[in-house]
């Protein structure tokens, strides 16, 4: 008899990126990360973009930078710094008291997200936003916070993250220069 072949078996398919997502660790690399911040808050905010520069926060313990950048030419193509509350309060608590369910519970916020333009950066904006999943696995965070000025909240609600306020609510932001975000949260364990 011939051996049977279960040809249902499901396939794995591997793509390899155009580009790499690593933690900064070096100020060559952070100034990177903030040329890519710059260029990026300058199609919508151009006058705070003007004003970034490399950021206390960038350095604060519990924090990481994180640099996509091509392989073609090491280039920068997105950013996204990530603040775990481990050892102060996250950014977005300079703006609002976060909710009683989030009180006393491991959390990391991504802030300051730039992309490259058209569909790289797209590309690179799901792949930073798995590195901080990731990231939030690896350091046991319970909660990922944003916040998210539109249209990019509803990016995030297509993520899966849900309002920490009321549906749809935007609140003024004084960590971000008082702009409306919605405040969003999303469990790292499923």
């Amino acid at each position: 008899a011939a051996d049977s072949v279960d040809l249902n078996l499901p396939v794995k398919k591997t793509e390899r990126m155009p580009f790499t997502i690593r933690i900064v660790a070096d100020e060559e690399s952070l100034q990177k990360a903030v040329e890519m911040r710059q260029m990026a808050y300058s199609r919508h905010l151009p006058d705070f973009a003007r004003q970034m520069t490399i950021e206390i926060g960038d350095y604060a313990a519990g924090t990481a930078v994180l640099l996509a950048e091509s392989k073609l030419d090491g280039g920068p193509l997105g950013t996204m710094r990530i603040q775990t509350n481990q050892f102060a309060p996250l950014a977005v608590e300079q703006s609002v008291e976060l909710p009683d369910w989030l009180q006393g519970t491991r959390m990391a916020e991504a802030t300051r997200l730039g992309v490259a333009g058209g569909v790289m950066g797209r590309m690179v904006k799901i792949g930073l936003c798995k590195a901080l999943f990731l990231y939030c696995q690896q350091q046991q965070i319970d909660w990922m916070v944003i916040t998210a000025r539109t249209p990019l909240d509803r990016e995030y609600e297509a993520m899966l993250f849900d309002d920490v306020f009321a549906k749809n609510q935007f609140l003024p932001m004084a960590h971000v220069g008082g702009l409306p975000h919605r405040v969003l949260a999303k469990p790292v364990a499923v």
